[in-house]
């Protein structure tokens, strides 16, 4: 019985850990070995396999954190898998399509077929680590693609080679951007009928605004897609269909000669002259060794020199590499694999400036929640310095508090391994964070904070820059969107409403996107989310997870309020609680917001001398109480935007708390916002539909009913794409209308551009409908 356990530990060691090739993995394997065999009592699933709590961290020089992008249905999961699969993580190939891959691990992933939550792997592959997150490709989930960017090092977006760049690429591209992350782009489905590189690099050139670096082209397209040619070396790569399976392991690399193919050849040489010439415009090294040595001869230019020139300028986000493949057929994987090695970064050469005052201190950053029923909340977190240990106690900037970590966990989709230290450039999971949430900062202790702190001042003292708070030392967390749906929630009874408040709790504190919110007058609970896609897997989780059979109200659309004209307005509050009387008076300004961006948040201004008269606890008092009066407009009740608040005087006498101050302040703004003339703002969404000419025609015509603006018809192979925008409101159910409408071929993407006015006949409908009177 031991002996076929030990059998199961050890073959579970080699297809989720080690590479044969990798001095680290030798030595970690062989500890675990001998941890095997003297415990005996060994009994728990793979995932969780108790001896290997010592392996071996490999230097930071060998890690890659890596996420893989793309818009919906362009392949990422199924990259994912082959990634796992030829670097010996699982045995057998899984498929989106029949439910068993790793990391579309929820069931209603599984169902749908799609990314729901980003899921994290590790695994080895020639001699480097990689922590790889598979994120989502709706627009609904775009949080787990922002919070995933914020912490990884590098990122592979994958590509549809018949379709390009689609709506949900441009915004994955751009929050990549954002956050800085160096890309390599993979051109999925080369096998797909319709597939086009050249079509596919155009688009990539055009409307990513960026320069393609083709270190691969294809040998074949479509049905005679086989393999891929690596320009940089000149060596072709055949996928063979081997005896009994074809899972792509079996593939023949040779030398690419002009008896095999003159036209290949020919091209190949062409692709890598063009491409020296393209990296010797961006890297200034590379230029002056191609003009010293090999301006006259490129072909005897080192393949490592024109690799370490693409490196630079990938890290340098000054172009991308671009690879193709099929990851379904198993075409193009594993070249991929050393792309990743070869041209992202380790964690060491991203450039973070606050780690300078940290030093050797623990810094990390918590940037996804998930909750587990028997160990409660697991917390996420990417270590920017320092080494972190299980068992010992943190400390939580945001919260301004300290925790006890229990466990440390390396993170494979939902299972973990447990470790005994983990240091700077990894992602782990913790166990025991009772408070920490996306976006908080993690440090050892409020004494490590307090030395930051001080480090910070003396550096920017010496620059002649102003003094440093804890604030400075705070990790940039994420930015969360605003919901655009919302729906009535109601338990099955009175008695489980407990339970309930606790299911949403937990499912707010893994996804901030998620609002949950108190209705006033009706005392209901209104879930807030960022799609009907959102909103029902949220309704099925309650469901499956915490056993609740909840009820949902119609969905409706989010609106906000505005106000048109300059108003002021004053008000006095006078109240005699217990022994102390509380007399307030408040005056302000309103006014519209007339910048570029809409203001969502409150702008507070002041004036020179209520600005001068006001203590810091008063004037936290007036801004909550401004914030307050954000929350509910005076027309629908739907929250307030794009208003400037001056304030004009604050009086109160010295027996006054904050809080009557803020109530004082709350009432004065209601006041205002009712004189001015309001406008009710109405989401605006970017569409794009892709559909056969012969339906194009039936689908403007009910864009045009729809309130909708057509922006451009492109043509994407044999299809057409229209642009457009539509407001949200009138866009309730398309999916159904839209397969209708093009007999199930047609498909559409949604993405919050704005908030615009409603005309007043609109605006009128909306208040009959909201006041029982239409």
């Amino acid at each position: 019985m031991l002996r076929n356990k030990s059998k199961l530990v050890l073959r579970d060691l080699k297809r989720v850990y080690f590479d044969s090739q990798c001095s680290y993995c030798q030595k970690a394997r062989t500890l675990c070995i001998k941890k095997i065999r003297i415990q005996r009592n060994y009994s728990s699933p793979p995932g969780e396999v108790k001896s290997l709590r010592s392996i071996i961290t490999p230097p930071v020089s060998k890690i890659r954190n890596i996420g893989i992008m793309a818009h919906i249905d362009a392949g990422k999961t199924t990259t994912t898998e082959r990634m796992l699969y030829y670097s010996e993580y699982i045995r057998s190939l899984g498929d989106v399509d029949d439910g068993d891959t790793v990391t579309d691990f929820m069931a209603q992933e599984r169902e749908r077929g799609i990314t729901i939550q980003s899921a994290a792997v590790t695994f080895d592959w020639a001699g480097h680590r990689i922590n790889l997150i598979d994120t989502p490709g709706h627009v609904d989930f775009t949080l787990e693609v922002e919070r995933s960017l914020r912490v990884l090092d590098g990122a592979v977006a994958v590509f549809d080679a018949s379709a390009g760049v689609e709506a949900q690429t441009l915004t994955v591209w751009r929050q990549a951007d954002k956050h800085n992350v160096p890309r390599i782009c993979f051109l999925n489905k080369m096998d797909k009928t319709g597939a086009s590189f050249r079509y596919a690099v155009e688009s990539i050139e055009q409307k990513l605004k960026t320069k393609p670096l083709l270190l691969q082209l294809p040998v074949g397209e479509a049905k005679t897609f086989r393999g891929i040619v690596d320009v940089v070396t000149k060596e072709q790569c055949i996928w063979k269909s081997a005896t009994g399976s074809d899972d792509g392991k079996d593939f023949e690399r040779k030398p690419l000669k002009e008896a095999d193919s003159p036209d290949l050849l020919r091209d190949t040489i062409d692709a890598r002259t063009a491409l020296i010439e393209q990296v010797a415009d961006l890297d200034d090294e590379f230029a002056e060794l191609v003009l010293r040595e090999f301006s006259e001869n490129f072909d005897s230019l080192p393949a490592d020199k024109l690799q370490s020139a693409v490196r630079r300028v990938t890290l340098a986000q000054k172009a991308v590499p671009v690879f193709c493949g099929s990851a379904l057929k198993n075409k193009g994987v594993q070249p991929l694999l050393d792309a990743v090695t070869k041209y992202l970064p380790a964690p060491n050469e991203r450039n973070y400036d606050f780690l300078q005052w940290y030093k050797d201190d623990l810094c990390a950053l918590a940037f996804k929640v998930l909750h587990d029923k028997q160990r409660g909340p697991l917390v996420f977190v990417r270590i920017y310095s320092g080494t972190m240990k299980p068992q010992s106690a943190v400390y939580n900037i945001n919260k301004n508090c300290t925790e006890r970590m229990s466990r440390l966990l390396l993170p494979f989709a939902d299972q973990q391994i447990e470790i005994s230290s983990l240091t700077a450039g990894n992602i782990a999971l913790t166990v025991g964070l009772k408070q920490s949430a996306t976006g908080d900062t993690i440090v050892s202790s409020k004494a490590s904070v307090k030395a930051a702190v001080q480090e910070a001042e003396k550096d920017m003292r010496s620059n002649g820059g102003r003094t440093c708070g804890v604030e400075n030392l705070l990790l940039a967390g994420v930015e969360i969107p605003e919901p655009v749906f919302f729906c009535t929630i109601e338990p099955p009874s009175m008695a489980t409403q407990p339970d309930l408040d606790h299911a949403l709790a937990c499912l707010q504190r893994e996804d901030p996107s998620l609002k949950v919110k108190l209705d006033a007058d009706t005392g209901q609970t209104v879930l807030c989310g960022m799609g009907e896609l959102h909103i029902e897997i949220i309704h099925d989780r309650i469901k499956r997870e915490y056993g609740l059979e909840t009820y949902l109200g119609p969905l409706q659309v989010a609106y906000r309020e505005t106000i048109q004209n300059p108003v002021q307005a004053t008000d006095t509050l006078d109240r005699i609680i217990g022994e102390k009387r509380h007399h307030v008076t408040v005056e302000l300004d309103l006014r519209p917001w007339d910048g570029e961006q809409s203001a969502i948040a409150p702008v507070i201004e002041y004036a020179e001398n209520a600005c001068s008269l006001l203590q810091p606890e008063l004037r936290e008092a007036v801004e909550n109480g401004i914030h307050t009066s954000y929350l509910q407009g005076p027309l629908l009740g739907f929250p307030v935007q794009d208003v400037v608040v001056t304030v004009r005087a604050v009086a109160a006498n010295p027996d006054s708390s904050p809080t009557m101050v803020s109530a004082c302040v709350s009432r004065c703004m209601q006041k205002a916002l009712k004189k001015a003339d309001k406008q009710v703002l109405e989401p605006l969404m970017n569409l794009e539909i892709t559909v056969g000419e012969s339906h194009l025609s039936a689908v403007l015509r009910d864009l045009a009913q729809r309130r909708g603006s057509i922006q451009e018809i492109q043509s994407r192979q044999d299809n057409k794409v229209v642009i457009a925008c539509v407001p949200l409101a009138e866009m309730m159910g398309y999916s159904t209308i839209l397969r209708t409408l093009t007999s199930g071929s047609g498909t559409f993407t949604l993405e919050l551009a704005s908030y615009q006015a409603m005309s007043r006949h609109e605006q009128t409908a909306l208040f009959n409908r909201r006041t029982g009177l239409a």
